[in-house]
């Protein structure tokens, strides 16, 4: 793996907002290698900036500063348009990723057209393969985002975000919405996924547990920082911050009681 150029490669990233003239560091010196075929977790509790990372990666929030090299270019602060054929981003509520009046399928060719250039029958026939390759029926493109349950409705974004045939998918907490079952089966897809397409994912979550099962390597951020990495298996039996060690403890709390 150290011999392949990275998918996609962060170096020194940081973010600050300004509010009421008052300024929140969320992300300050992050820099890590997206490689190929790899599924990547970044875990931390609410606001340790993992959402942020993935926004401004996505060209959805410009960084203050530091690079994102994608393709040998910085694309750091550049329009989404930019990156989204390389990129897509999956949405924690993916419902509402969607337009409430318009069939999920419509919104799927609205992509196919945009990102691949089809038109006619061949849209149609696009659409039915993404939504195959999510683990559906094609049937369910007919319907309201509103008439589907949680775990379709992110299996139909996640085809959708297959459309352009992307390099990479940057998931933002895509499980925490659903019930238990519906979590597995998303984490089971994303599997399958990288292994029939050789994708690179980024797997955002504050979910340790889940993320131990389903990723290569953890980057595991607080208050904006990494405070540590290192291998799946590694991480989660030999952490080495007193960070994470709380984080696996309260983890091993819940799954107790």
């Amino acid at each position: 793996m150290n011999d392949t150029a990275p998918v996609l490669a962060v170096r020194g990233l940081c973010k600050t907002f300004k509010r009421n003239g008052v300024s929140a560091e969320a992300l300050s010196e992050v820099s890590f290698a997206l490689m190929p075929g790899e599924i990547l977790g970044i875990v931390g509790e609410s606001g340790c900036g993992k959402s942020t990372l993935l926004r401004c990666i996505a060209c959805l929030e410009k960084p203050t500063a530091g690079e994102i090299e994608l393709d040998g270019r910085n694309v750091a602060g550049k329009r989404p348009a930019d990156v989204c054929r390389k990129l897509q981003m999956v949405f924690q509520d993916a419902a509402a990723s969607f337009d409430p009046r318009m069939k999920t399928g419509a919104a799927i060719d609205e992509s196919i057209r945009q990102l691949v250039g089809l038109s006619g029958g061949a849209v149609k026939e696009r659409r039915d393969e993404l939504i195959r390759q999510a683990g559906l029926d094609p049937a369910l493109a007919e319907r309201y985002p509103s008439k589907l349950s949680g775990g379709q409705c992110q299996r139909l974004a996640i085809a959708r975000a297959l459309a352009g045939s992307p390099e990479a998918l940057l998931c933002d907490e895509v499980t925490s919405a659903l019930d238990v079952s519906a979590q597995a089966q998303i984490a089971g897809l994303l599997t399958a996924l990288r292994r029939e397409l050789g994708l690179s994912i980024v797997f955002v979550s504050h979910d340790l547990a889940l993320v131990g099962g389903v990723c290569d390597r953890i980057i595991v951020m607080r208050g904006g920082r990494i405070a540590e990495t290192g291998m799946a298996k590694e991480i989660l039996t030999s952490p080495k911050e007193e960070y994470t060690k709380l984080l696996l403890s309260s983890v091993l709390t819940v799954e107790g009681e």
